[in-house]
């Protein structure tokens, strides 16, 4: 059930001035509110989450978002995928909480440990809006509002975002672990794991194609180079000049696994569409990206993404307002961070 309030749905009615007039409509106007709840808000945004939702209390919040996000961009090309992957990995793990942001517990699980960064983003973000609105904003709020001003300051799409989210008291490596997409797992165990959040495969096809920005460390697809499938040889699906450039950038030793390279070689900083280009020309860059090409669905998205950008990025703001609705915490649930780093 929703719990609509009529100061932040952005629906406004007529308040009865005679007692006679509040009991006449009550029987009228209550179910009116929540049949109007219950139609129109439910389907369209998460129960409680309102694209008006901090616009009196911190009336400069997207600024202060996007200011501290561009500044950020601007000082390191690389931060517009962290902020968009910290967001990500936040929101697969017991849903959209802040939890990632949490010391200790998911930032030591191995999809995180050495590689998830911008934490110092968020908490200069965080740091400015204390001062503006103080404990109001919560952090799991700043992480979606910044992923989305990540893309949209390297040339992606922009799109609304209902906010209203809390953060979450606990963090946990073993969860992180378990929930997390890895980027050699078949097909269908991500697709598994997008499912199992009410995400489905076109979800999984859609935001794959967050890896037209950013990099990866050797060690997350060396095997598609020296030894694939334990065979002893590379990858035969990996196109050959860019398996031949990879394993230059990557050579068969351990202490290249750390070393990094582009997951959209053509454009890393700009987010476009070319990383679909690329899956239809084998070189996408993890196993789980190539993998795209695999299924008859998938592969049919990758060739309307790859001509059609306005498709993409249509789209690709659709699932991330999905994304972000996962698992959210509401109302009473939760509470506002004052440090996103520690609970109060």
């Amino acid at each position: 059930m929703c719990h609509c309030q009529s100061h932040n749905t952005g629906l406004a009615f007529r308040q009865p001035v005679h007692g006679q007039d509040m009991e006449h409509n009550s029987f009228k106007v209550l179910p009116f509110v929540h049949l109007l709840c219950l139609l129109l808000l439910c389907p369209l945004v998460s129960c409680q989450l309102n694209y008006k939702f901090y616009d009196y209390t911190c009336p400069n919040l997207t600024k202060i978002v996007r200011y501290g996000v561009w500044s950020a961009i601007t000082n390191d090309s690389r931060m517009a995928a962290s902020l968009l992957r910290l967001h990500f990995h936040d929101c697969f793990v017991n849903g959209c909480d802040g939890s990632l942001l949490l010391d200790g517990g998911e930032k030591n699980a191995f999809p995180n440990r050495n590689s998830a960064r911008g934490f110092e983003v968020i908490d200069g973000i965080k740091d400015n809006l204390e001062k503006a609105c103080p404990a109001t904003v919560s952090c799991t709020d700043i992480l979606a509002l910044a992923a989305r001003e990540a893309v949209y300051l390297i040339g992606g799409p922009f799109w609304f975002l209902p906010l209203g989210r809390r953060d979450g008291l606990t963090t946990s490596e073993s969860d992180a672990n378990e929930q997390l997409p890895g980027f050699s797992e078949p097909l269908e165990n991500i697709t598994a794991k997008f499912t199992s959040k009410g995400l489905d495969l076109k979800d999984v096809a859609v935001l794959s194609g967050a890896h037209t920005i950013g990099f990866a460390q050797c060690f997350t697809f060396k095997s598609r180079l020296f030894d694939f499938g334990s065979s002893g040889k590379p990858d035969p699906l990996l196109d050959t000049s860019l398996l031949t450039s990879l394993q230059t950038t990557c050579p068969n030793q351990d202490d290249s696994d750390t070393y990094l390279a582009p997951l959209d070689s053509a454009s890393s900083s700009k987010f476009d569409n070319l990383y679909y280009k690329l899956l239809l020309n084998n070189s996408g860059l993890l196993q789980s990206d190539q993998a795209l090409m695999g299924d008859n669905t998938t592969a049919s998205l990758v060739l309307n993404y790859s001509k059609f950008p306005y498709l993409f990025f249509k789209d690709f703001g659709a699932s991330m307002v999905k994304m972000a609705n996962i698992g959210v915490l509401t109302g009473q649930n939760g509470e506002i961070r004052k440090n996103c780093r520690l609970v109060n």
